[in-house]
């Protein structure tokens, strides 16, 4: 998984740029295209795939602002301050 999300990133990357070369040199129709597939291929196809690839194996409750986790950090700062003292 982790080498198709640098492939398509790669992928990505030339397409945009060989998108804005050839509106750079006069063929604007052709760069239009190339560089509205590449964003297009960035936000639907490489995102979702790079979102799932970072959060499968992570519990999105530890993300979130829960009143445990809260206690957690009130605890940590009163800690972190009673070494500073």
């Amino acid at each position: 998984m982790k080498h198709f999300i640098k492939i398509l990133f790669t992928i990505v990357v030339v397409l945009i740029s060989i998108g804005y070369y050839f509106k750079n040199t006069g063929d604007h129709s052709l760069g239009d295209k190339l560089v509205g597939i590449g964003i297009l291929t960035a936000s639907f196809i490489l995102m979702p795939f790079f979102i799932y690839y970072r959060w499968k194996n992570k519990n999105v409750k530890d993300y979130m602002l829960t009143e445990e986790n809260l206690s957690k950090m009130r605890d940590y700062e009163k800690s972190k301050e009673k070494n500073n003292v």
